[in-house]
């Protein structure tokens, strides 16, 4: 997968949350193509709109 093919399989839910916090934006940005690929199969298991902000809000404190 290039670098950039991963937004085509974005789960819709995390997109739209992730669009609404810039910090976890960038931070999502940043990380490696594998971390990228970990975040976006958790996603894909959520159940919850809380269960996903857990996750969007993972990406920002695992920032610093």
């Amino acid at each position: 997968m290039k670098k950039d093919d991963y937004i085509t399989e974005l789960p819709i839910g995390f997109s739209m949350a992730i669009a609404k916090n810039p910090k976890a934006l960038t931070g999502f940005s940043n990380m490696s193509e594998a971390e990228q690929q970990e975040i976006i199969d958790k996603c894909h298991n959520v159940t919850s709109k809380s269960e996903m902000q857990q996750i969007v809000d993972s990406i920002v404190s695992s920032q610093g």
